[in-house]
């Protein structure tokens, strides 16, 4: 049995992803290309979820109900935010065109990308190629900002993503 040393951060991301992928059929190489994430670390991260029983043993379906609890109890703890310096980027939090109109808020929070049109201070991604991902499917990019109201967002917030992700994890 392998040991377990710990979620990384690409690990949300790639759950999120096969979440959004609902119904389909997925291979591991089209998940690697669609993330922006080698096979070997598409691998190794379905194994940690595996081990933290997040995913079913094949790797293939997420544990739902397992995902939505750390999602809501633990990724704040797990991997904090604080957002940074002001940046161009992708809006994510509140400033999603999903939550926008949902939060009045003077400052937008982006993932940072020089092709973004948003100038914000910035939240780091699960994963440094996050931003290009999230450009070919919408609902993935709509998870992963929801996910990030958790991480930066205040209570009132929190509770609107937690009741979003209920409705689709």
């Amino acid at each position: 049995m392998r040991k377990h040393n710990g979620m990384r951060p690409q690990d949300i991301a790639i759950l999120i992803k096969i979440i959004a992928l609902e119904g389909q059929n997925w291979q591991l190489l089209g998940l690697s290309n669609s993330l922006c994430i080698s096979l070997s670390e598409i691998s190794e991260s379905l194994n940690r979820s595996r081990i933290a029983n997040l995913i079913d043993y094949k790797k293939k379906k997420v544990n739902r109900q397992n995902l939505l609890e750390f999602l809501e109890h633990g990724v704040r703890y797990v991997f904090p935010q604080q957002p940074g310096a002001i940046v161009r980027g992708i809006p994510t939090a509140h400033s999603h065109p999903l939550m926008k109109n949902k939060f009045m808020s003077e400052m937008n929070y982006v993932w940072p990308d020089n092709k973004g049109d948003v100038m914000g201070q910035m939240i780091e991604p699960f994963y440094p190629k996050q931003p290009e991902s999230v450009a070919e499917d919408k609902e993935y990019y709509k998870l992963l900002a929801l996910v990030d109201v958790i991480r930066v967002g205040k209570v009132r917030e929190v509770k609107y993503a937690v009741a979003e992700l209920k409705k689709t994890v």
